[in-house]
């Protein structure tokens, strides 16, 4: 009797069912290897494109961001954001600010006025800040001291410039109670008054519209009237050239003079002082432009 043949053994052979997993492994390893790559670059538009098709892959299909992928030149010099060309007349003014800011220095220097004035940027924009002692006489309001020499280059650098000029006059928190000056508030206004009028006197292309005198008397003081040192400090005339521009990046330029904490500028006013904002303001009335005003 002939034996049946038999076939070879049958094998069973595992199922490849680790491949897929292995497959999403590799996928996500290789995934997190570009991401690494990318952040290294610092190239916050391809982040963006990254985090957005990551967010769309894992949320069932979208757009590959491989598929996105392109070139990178590696770190590249920064480009102006939209906030930033939305704030482009916030930033030339700046800049404006800043060259003024420069040459007042300069000129400070060069004529050792160090302990008599000083310069400073703020939010509301370049303060330039007088010693008492570079302009008046104590209990006085008559111009003196060194204001033959300050004021031509503050009246020159001011002469071209479109903002709003407040100067605005402080003391300390001594008592003054002569026939001139009944208290602070007049002694403070009237040394604002008489410096933005000699002002005037030497620059002709000043325009008075963008002009203002404020009187603080002792109430913004910027030292402790504790001490004679401080106390001097307070003795100050300021000027304020007010931004015209304001940085908003999330509803674009504002005009400062439309939203303005203290719209103490043009005005229109007649050159009689008045409480307003817990201080003495005056206005000088508008003047017919002629010869370059």
């Amino acid at each position: 009797m002939a034996r049946k043949k038999h076939g070879p053994p049958h094998e069973e052979h595992e199922g490849e069912a680790w491949l897929l997993p292995y497959s999403d492994l590799m996928t996500l390893l290789l995934a997190l290897f570009i991401s690494l790559f990318a952040i290294s670059q610092t190239d916050q538009t391809k982040v963006s494109q990254m985090a957005q098709a990551f967010s769309s892959a894992f949320n069932m299909g979208g757009p590959s961001f491989f598929s996105q992928m392109g070139p990178n030149p590696g770190r590249q010099a920064e480009m102006p954001s939209d906030e930033d060309r939305g704030n482009s007349a916030y930033i030339q003014e700046s800049q404006q600010l800043d060259e003024v800011k420069r040459e007042i220095d300069e000129y400070v220097k060069q004529n050792d006025l160090e302990q008599d004035l000083s310069t400073t940027m703020t939010d509301d924009g370049l303060m330039i800040r007088i010693k008492e002692s570079a302009l008046f006489p104590s209990g006085s309001a008559t111009l003196g001291g060194q204001a033959q020499r300050i004021g031509p280059i503050v009246a020159n650098l001011l002469a071209p410039m479109t903002q709003r000029v407040i100067i605005s006059g402080h003391t300390d928190n001594m008592p003054i109670n002569t026939p001139q000056f009944p208290s602070n508030w007049e002694l403070s206004s009237m040394r604002a008054i008489n410096f933005m009028k000699f002002l005037f006197t030497l620059n002709s292309k000043l325009n008075p519209v963008r002009f203002s005198a404020i009187g603080f008397a002792e109430y913004r003081p910027i030292a402790d009237n504790a001490t004679e040192e401080g106390r001097q400090k307070n003795r100050r005339v300021e000027i304020l050239i007010a931004r015209n521009t304001q940085f908003n990046p999330n509803e674009g330029m504002k005009d400062a003079q439309g939203n303005s904490t203290g719209a103490i500028g043009g005005s229109g006013q007649t050159g009689i002082p008045t409480q307003m904002g817990g201080a003495a303001v005056v206005t000088p009335p508008p003047t017919p432009k002629s010869n370059g005003q």
